[in-house]
């Protein structure tokens, strides 16, 4: 029989990371027939002042050649029954162990003054990560909160590894200023990113969703300049904008007034545009003397848009959408052995109103498969084939081998 992929991840809730470790070492070693090539490791800020122990702890029980992981204010992995939890604000700590036969694995820690400037070759990236661009690499990255360049470095990805998956998300700490922890090998690190190449026999599919429904129909920007749209469909945006919000129900109106966002078109040439087709920013203001409206991205004139809601059915039916859509894409595909979790802080229960939304909706069309993760400062993940940073976004990376 050929060496099988395995991917397998445990979850603790020991207020004790001593205990929680032996919990979750003990039953991901057992679960794995095949030595770990890989571990990844997320652990809750409640262990805030314990992130110094993490990796010397580890390292007595456990020996894996290499390991990346962060901290964060909420941790997914799955207990002892077997079930996918979310576990917001409390202690607990999620170990992934993979066997990957057939795969590269390079990890790295980037900070942002070492990134290549924009003029930069492919080469100068290539040089930087260390992985050459064919096999194609699959990439996942941990970045500190306020790592500058974090934009940056994914569109450095995307340009010297055309072809590449990018996920991850930005390490939290569920407090207002609390220290972050990113890990790598027996390192932890304060700030910057850390991540690891995967190359070889090794697919990561992903379904980014950002939680939003359109309203309305596509516009196009007519005149913009940096961040900031002055003109859509030539006339003031922010005269069509209201002319949009009367037109609304009541209760979407009432939405509107503090979970109004803006889909950029993503496929200049699509015709009928889907909810996966753009990508969501946040607007930050409007001028009213000159109706403009600032949001959390740069624009240009020619570029289509679509102003877009937010709330809890919206995002349930647009990850139920993309869930349907992916089952269907990967029909005769290798079955998926694992899967990566990145949801945003601002999901979870704060959102559905009760736990574990998105990971059970995952597990209603995925089945079976162990999911490790963490709730995210900002999530990465691909758009259109490109790789962007996002909010309130529940980005899944689902681990399969190129071949049976």
């Amino acid at each position: 029989m050929a060496d099988q992929m395995q991917w397998t991840n445990a979850l603790s809730t020991r207020s004790s990371l001593e205990a929680a470790i032996n919990d979750v070492v003990e039953q991901a070693v057992a679960s794995l027939t095949a030595p770990a090539h890989l571990g990844l490791v997320f652990i809750s800020s409640a262990f805030m002042s314990e992130y110094p122990r993490l990796l010397p702890l580890l390292a007595e029980k456990l020996s894996v050649p290499i390991l990346i992981g962060c901290s964060a204010g909420g941790v997914i992995g799955r207990n002892e029954t077997g079930k996918t939890e979310e576990i917001e604000a409390e202690p607990a700590l999620s170990l992934t162990l993979a066997h990957l036969p057939g795969v590269e694995i390079q990890p790295f820690h980037i900070v942002a003054e070492e990134l290549p400037d924009s003029d930069s070759s492919p080469t100068a990236w290539i040089d930087l990560i260390g992985v050459p661009p064919s096999p194609v690499p699959q990439f996942i990255l941990l970045s500190s909160p306020f790592a500058g360049g974090t934009n940056d470095l994914l569109q450095g990805l995307d340009f010297a590894y055309p072809g590449s998956v990018v996920v991850g998300g930005q390490a939290s700490s569920g407090f207002m200023n609390g220290r972050v922890g990113l890990f790598c090998n027996d390192t932890l690190y304060r700030e910057g990113t850390v991540g690891i190449a995967l190359s070889g026999n090794i697919v990561l599919d992903t379904i980014v969703a950002q939680g939003c429904r359109p309203i309305g129909e596509p516009l196009q920007v007519t005149k913009a300049e940096r961040n900031i749209i002055l003109e859509l469909d030539e006339k003031v945006p922010l005269m069509v904008l209201r002319s949009l919000i009367n037109s609304l129900s009541e209760e979407d109106r009432t939405l509107a007034q503090h979970s109004l966002f803006v889909g950029l078109a993503m496929d200049e040439f699509r015709l009928n545009l889907h909810s996966g087709d753009f990508l969501i920013r946040n607007i930050l203001g409007v001028d009213p003397n000159a109706g403009a409206i600032a949001i959390g991205d740069r624009i240009r004139a020619g570029q289509r848009l679509q102003f877009h809601l937010r709330d809890a059915e919206a995002s349930s039916q647009d990850l139920e959408i993309l869930l349907q859509e992916y089952q269907n894409e990967n029909i005769g595909e290798p079955s998926p052995v694992g899967a990566l979790m990145f949801t945003c802080l601002g999901r979870g229960t704060g959102l559905y109103g009760k736990p574990n939304f998105d990971s059970q909706l995952f597990s209603r069309y995925i089945h079976d498969i162990p999911m490790g993760g963490f709730f995210c400062g900002g999530e990465i993940g691909p758009v259109s084939g490109r790789t962007f940073l996002h909010g309130y976004t529940s980005v899944f990376a689902i681990c399969r081998s190129v071949r049976e």
